[in-house]
């Protein structure tokens, strides 16, 4: 892998685990400190969720092409696919868009994987991919016009003939919809790029310009298994301000107030950062499917 990195120009690069700000994903939940690093009235840290914030900081500050093998940890349940601390793969490359990260994710499957890969009882060949926007997967395995219902939390129940939940929102019947009938479909014989998603699932991303209802965010599904997540990197500081507000209230609301400020310096360093595409692939997930393990504790140390 640090092969197919250092031949294509990319630098390898290490970021503190240790950060004052974790993250903004909102059902994220992040790994506390007890105590601070920097003595008693020094800042409460945590370990973070990804190290997307410290490597767009240099990527404004010049570094070019970079790639990252990092420990993060998530806090949850463990299961065949997930342990609450593990290694996430981000790279970043300026003067990339969507079609260029595809094709670059694609080939390190191809550099890093046998010509075949197999698991949970699904085999994917690695010769070709299919590529497939949200809308287009809502019609296709859900019948549902995603488009024609977007904020609109009781027509998309309607469309796709659920029933909401008193508590449920426009996002959580959308990933119901997604969780039970799309992702089931995704990766069962190749791998499948999900592309274009709504612009309320992608606080990171900057808008489709051909459609603003979309934003330039895709995942990767192989056999089945997630196994990757990238944006085109919005840059304007204001709108991921604003992004940042509104998932910081829904946060607070689902789960409290974490109490971590925002990133004032991630916010600072995005105008300087150059036009860029990024991913998030989840280490121990490939080389599960390297391996066709069955649970992901095997091909983790101890």
């Amino acid at each position: 892998m640090r092969a197919f990195f250092r031949a294509r120009g990319y630098l390898e690069v290490e970021t503190p685990y240790a950060v004052p700000v974790p993250g903004e994903e909102v059902h994220l939940r992040p790994a506390r400190l007890a105590e601070p690093l920097d003595g008693p009235e020094g800042r409460r840290r945590f370990l973070h969720t990804s190290p997307e914030f410290a490597m767009k900081r240099l990527l404004a500050a010049g570094a070019g092409p970079i790639f990252q093998l990092a420990r993060v940890w998530r806090l949850g349940d463990e299961s065949p696919l997930h342990a609450p601390e593990f290694t996430l793969l981000e790279w970043y490359r300026p003067g990339f868009g969507l079609d260029d990260l595809i094709e670059e994710t694609f080939a390190l499957l191809r550099a890093t994987l046998p010509p075949e890969v197999s698991w949970g009882g699904r085999s994917n060949r690695l010769d070709a991919y299919e590529r497939l926007s949200v809308p287009e997967a809502f019609a296709r395995h859900a019948g549902v016009d995603l488009l024609a219902h977007l904020d609109d939390r009781d027509a998309l129940a309607a469309a796709a003939g659920i029933t909401p939940r008193p508590a449920e929102t426009w996002q959580d019947v959308f990933f119901r919809i997604l969780i039970e009938r799309i992702e089931p479909e995704l990766g069962r014989t190749r791998p499948t790029f999900l592309t274009h998603w709504p612009r309320s699932e992608a606080a990171l991303a900057r808008l489709d310009p051909a459609d603003p209802r979309l934003a330039l965010r895709f995942e990767l599904f192989v056999c089945g298994i997630e196994l990757a997540n990238a944006f085109v990197e919005l840059t304007d500081a204001e709108e991921q301000r604003r992004r940042f507000l509104a998932d910081r209230a829904l946060r607070a609301r689902l789960y409290g107030d974490e109490g971590w400020p925002l990133d004032e310096d991630f916010l600072a360093a995005l105008p300087a950062m150059p036009e860029a595409a990024g991913i998030a692939l989840g280490f121990d997930r490939l080389a599960l499917l390297a391996t066709g393990a069955p649970h992901i504790r095997d091909v983790m140390w101890l």
